[in-house]
């Protein structure tokens, strides 16, 4: 006779981020606890969603449960239990582990260092949260104890997952667990009224109404009378007319889809006829997701076929510039049975690709008419979207329309703002790039421009130094740095503009820098664009620009092939003293003011113990 032996249960320890995580869910995140009605039944109908798609390549991984997805919520008043169950694709136990014992991407890690950075906990945790995507945990907040059985579409053995929020969970056998996940809450006394058969009638209405399978609501155990009860309207949102939708229903299908918890800036749904079909429903959030630079993020909005999900990591349905857009597209031109690698090269999804975007271009032109609810949108979103202007050659025009900058004038000014400001004179637009605001707002180089009021853009971010030189142009108007060499402000009238003081002849003290300095710069010059310091550093006219070095730097690229160009004012006052400098004082005091143009470049000293050494030697001298 045989035996069946059972494993053992096994305990774990939670990652530790995500046990100081459950702390900050249970006692100060939500001020509305009925959310996490709303994010588990979420979850439930992802799970559904993605059997229906598996299943269109795997049938039999619909043979033990049926086809006929549904999400089932029982209450146990007598018990104190509240259940949440799907029949979808289920999880294993390795992954029960790792999607509720851990967080991928140090999302955990980074989202407890912006909590720890925030002082306005009680306004702002909420939607933090929601920009990690660990909607899970809100059942702590409403339960001391969460039961999760689950078994994997295809597979035999099922599981539970079992812990009190305390800082440990396990993990053992469930025989006879269904295909799918059932969550059992243990609730909290003070959480009880979530039992109530009317209380989850409002929640689910509220917030679920949207969930396109039926949210049924069992019959209480011993009520004779008692039915199973539908909650939900279950159609899909995105196919309903936009005149049956409130502004309500919108939000809250945003912050199902989405796991989000803010308001989205922006709501785009329409519906294309013609040669191709397609239904979209969009939403631009109104706050930045933590992992918006994360190489490895994937689109945002799924795609649909005849209501019957297909995808959520499609990067071919919208450019990578628009990452932060969520939301539905919906399409009954493409074969239900696609794959997604054949969605990649797929013809139609090119042209419902340029439908959406033409359709997001033609909005963001229509609200950038608010400036203020614009310069929100920019600040947010506008160092992503500046990627387009690199990267899409076919619509840089638009998005030349809609890119705004902050300038030395201290607004965010478009293009065209820019090009009917320009000075009589000026023929270019010119920019200063760096790595931050302050950073770029004291470089030496702005001295010139600011004299004459021209007006210069302030680029921050790391893809201006790629761009600038993609675009060139701007209405005909050639884009130039003010950290190039060769920069002539001699044509260009000022508000005040008065007689100049012709230069000081400085010819002999620059041939004695270029000795001293050697092949430690490529040259020096006289320059026409200080006004207050006596050097700063350029790049050659055309040449790789001294940030992008710097940043090249940063990851390893060697910047020996830059070329650096010491610029000297023919009018400061210690440029004049070098005329009576000679040998080891000439090159001390020319090697110290090379550093001092570096430091203020933003560079590294490469001696800073000899750059030690030789300010002593001139304080010693001068005290």
């Amino acid at each position: 006779m045989s035996t069946t032996t059972t494993a053992p249960t096994e305990t774990r320890a939670f990652q530790a981020e995500v046990a100081k995580l459950l702390d900050i869910v249970v006692h100060s995140l939500y001020s509305n606890r009925e959310i996490f009605l709303r994010e588990l039944i979420s979850n439930a109908s992802d799970a559904c969603d993605k059997l229906r798609y598996a299943a269109l390549t795997e049938s039999k991984l619909l043979e033990d449960g049926g086809a006929d997805f549904a999400i089932h919520l029982a209450a146990d008043k007598a018990a104190k239990t509240l259940s949440i169950g799907d029949n979808g694709i289920g999880m294993s136990r390795d992954e029960l582990i790792a999607n509720l014992g851990t967080i991928a991407k140090s999302g955990t890690s980074e989202f407890v260092k912006a909590l720890a950075q925030n002082k306005d906990a009680k306004s702002k945790d909420v939607s933090l949260i929601g920009q990690f995507g660990v909607g899970f945990y809100s059942a702590f907040m409403v339960a001391d104890k969460v039961e999760v059985i689950s078994r994997k579409a295809g597979e035999a053995q099922g599981w539970v997952w079992t812990s009190e929020g305390k800082g440990e969970f396990s993990v053992s056998e469930s025989p006879g667990a269904a295909r799918g996940t059932k969550i059992i809450l243990h609730m909290k006394s003070d959480a009880e009224d979530f039992l109530e058969p009317q209380r989850l009638r409002h929640v689910v209405k509220t917030y679920s109404d949207h969930i396109a399978l039926p949210v049924i609501l069992d019959a209480a155990a011993g009520e004779a009378e008692a039915k199973d009860e539908t909650l939900n309207s279950a159609s899909a949102l995105w196919m309903r007319s936009k005149s049956e939708i409130t502004p309500e229903q919108y939000n809250e299908f945003y912050h199902s889809i989405g796991h989000a918890f803010d308001e989205p800036w922006h709501t785009l749904h329409y519906r294309a006829e013609g040669a191709i079909e397609y239904t979209a429903l969009l939403y631009i959030p109104s706050q930045k997701p933590f992992d918006l630079f994360h190489p490895d993020r994937k689109s945002q909005v799924r795609l649909y076929v005849n209501r019957v999900f297909i995808s959520d990591q499609l990067d071919g349905l919208l450019p990578r510039y628009f990452r932060f857009v969520k939301g539905v597209v919906d399409s009954s031109d493409l074969p239900l049975n696609i794959s997604r690698e054949m969605l990649q090269d797929n013809p139609t999804l090119r042209k419902i690709q340029g439908g959406l975007v033409k359709r997001l271009i033609k909005d963001l032109k229509e609200r950038a008419g608010d400036a203020d609810a614009y310069g929100t949108f920019w600040k947010t979103f506008g160092a992503v979207f500046k990627e387009g202007l690199y990267e899409d050659f076919e619509r840089r025009d638009d998005l030349m329309d809609l890119a705004r900058f902050t300038t030395t004038s201290g607004e965010l000014v478009s293009f065209k703002d820019y090009a009917a400001r320009m000075k009589e004179g000026q023929d270019a637009i010119y920019y200063i790039t760096g790595e931050n605001l302050t950073a770029v707002k004291a470089s030496p180089q702005l001295e010139g421009f600011a004299a004459k009021g021209i007006e210069v853009l302030l680029l921050t971010d790391p893809i201006d130094e790629f761009w600038v030189t993609s675009v060139n142009a701007y209405d005909k108007k050639p884009l130039k740095s003010v950290a190039e060499s060769g920069t002539d402000l001699s044509k260009v009238k000022g508000a005040d503009d008065k007689p100049e003081e012709p230069a000081a002849d400085v010819s002999g003290v620059i041939e004695k820098l270029k000795t001293a300095l050697g092949d430690t710069v490529a040259d020096v010059r006289a320059s026409s664009r200080l006004t207050e310091s006596p050097v700063c550093l350029v790049s050659d006219t055309g040449g790789m620009s001294l940030h992008l070095a710097r940043m090249l730097k940063q990851h390893g690229e060697s910047d020996a092939g830059i070329r650096k160009i010491l610029e000297v004012n023919p009018k400061h006052a210690l440029i004049k003293r070098f005329e009576g400098l000679e040998g080891e004082a000439l090159t001390e005091a020319a090697l110290l003011l090379l550093d001092q143009a570096r430091i203020v470049e933003g560079e590294t000293v490469p001696d800073p113990a000899a750059f030690a050494r030789r300010l002593a030697k001139i304080m010693e001298r001068g005290l």
